[in-house]
């Protein structure tokens, strides 16, 4: 490109002055006789530019965005873990003007280097849920050997200085992105050929357990990857029952190569007992008496009714409450309301309801110890204290003449 009004050679005087870009720095060279008049001018004033003269940094226009070296290594930071997710462009340069906005908050400007570091990730992540891509905080914690709780805590509250709007993320999304991660697709030297699963049917399903367990309370108010690895490991042995039944869950884990969460226990025995309540609606299921193991074979069928089945399942329970309850009424108006009716409780058979699990096991709690007190009742009250109940002249009179009766007689117990 010709320079027209950029000066002369100084060597041959020639006005045609082409701009060269030679890497990242573009220069201006003689087309007449090659010399560079100018190159790697990255800072100039708007004064200086056309003489095309090198200036301090003081002077050029970049004196007012200084950047320390903490925050440029920060803003590395949040591109490298930009590509290393592949995210698109477009999200790279939203996460980068968080970091900045973030980096100048005086509430984060002087924090420590590791929450400075965590502030990598928290501006990625918030980037990723405004555009409804399903990225797990466990992953960016994974990625950077960070703490979850100093994650989630710097997460909170740039999400609440920044006053920024971030959606909850989908529960569908985030189920399929992490069964993506499993290694049960393809058969490989861990993952035998009777382990490997169809991985479209494997979503659905685990995807139709995590709503049923949604339903059914199982969720709310719990982390959800517990949730969704127990649902993705009921699916996996439903769909060939006949040589994984016997497969345990922390096996299932290290097939799928994925960490084993501790609760992910306790989330499969609770889905089961909500499945054997509803096979219980089935009469051909019924009389098979399915226990947690075999009830494996049939979430197929439970799964494709799951709306009336837990509904049916429930719907009993809550209508003989209801007849327990207007049979209390009737007893208390005809006036034979007794102790036991009053106090009747749940037969032990019987089912729980369909609760919160934390109303149905609600937590312990220390009782407080009653404070120990040397009083019993049996001391001595003195005539000083007697007088402070005495309220009426009656009451006066009758205490002063059993007083003096008891002067008189010898040997007699003073009055109390």
């Amino acid at each position: 490109m010709s320079g027209g009004g950029r000066g002369r050679c100084p060597d041959c005087g020639c006005a045609e002055l082409v701009e060269d870009s030679h890497y990242t720095q573009s220069q201006l060279v003689c087309a007449e006789c090659g010399c560079v008049v100018s190159e790697g001018l990255l800072t100039t004033t708007f004064a200086d530019e056309g003489n095309l003269r090198e200036v301090t940094y003081s002077r050029s226009t970049g004196e007012n965005e200084q950047v320390s070296r903490s925050q440029q290594r920060g803003l590395r930071r949040v591109r490298d873990l930009c590509r290393v997710l592949q995210l698109p462009s477009t999200f790279e340069d939203t996460a980068v003007s968080y970091y900045q906005r973030a980096y100048q908050h005086p509430g984060l400007h002087a924090a420590r280097l590791q929450k400075k570091e965590v502030l990598v990730g928290c501006c990625v992540l918030v980037t990723c849920r405004q555009h409804n891509w399903p990225l797990t905080m466990g992953t960016i914690c994974t990625l950077l050997y960070a703490n979850l709780e100093l994650f989630s805590g710097t997460y909170l509250q740039i999400v609440k200085v920044l006053g920024l709007d971030v959606p909850a993320l989908s529960l569908a999304d985030l189920v399929k992105t992490y069964c993506s991660s499993f290694k049960l697709f393809q058969p490989s030297r861990s993952v035998s050929v009777s382990f490997v699963e169809d991985k479209e049917k494997m979503v659905s399903r685990t995807l139709q357990l995590v709503e049923l367990a949604s339903e059914s309370w199982l969720v709310t108010g719990r982390h959800p990857v517990p949730v969704i690895t127990a649902a993705a490991y009921l699916a996996w042995r439903s769909l060939q029952p006949g040589g994984r039944l016997t497969c345990s869950l922390s096996r299932f884990c290290k097939l799928a190569g994925v960490d084993l969460p501790h609760p992910a226990y306790l989330r499969v025995q609770e889905l089961l007992a909500i499945l054997l309540r509803m096979a219980g609606q089935l009469a051909w299921l019924r009389i098979l008496n399915l226990d947690k193991q075999t009830v494996v074979k049939h979430i197929g069928d439970l799964l494709q009714h799951r709306c009336i089945l837990l509904r049916q399942a429930f719907r009993d329970e809550a209508e003989e409450e209801e007849g327990e309850e207007q049979r209390q009424e009737e007893g208390e108006e005809a006036g034979s309301s007794t102790l036991e009716t009053l106090e009747k409780k749940r037969p032990a058979s019987s089912p729980p309801p369909l609760l919160p699990p934390c109303m149905l096991r609600p937590p312990k709690r220390l009782c407080p110890t009653p404070a120990d007190s040397s009083i019993t009742g049996d001391e001595d009250i003195s005539d000083s204290e007697i007088e402070q109940y005495l309220r009426t002249p009656r009451e006066i009179k009758a205490f002063q003449r059993a007083q003096a009766s008891s002067q008189a007689v010898p040997g007699a117990p003073a009055p109390s």
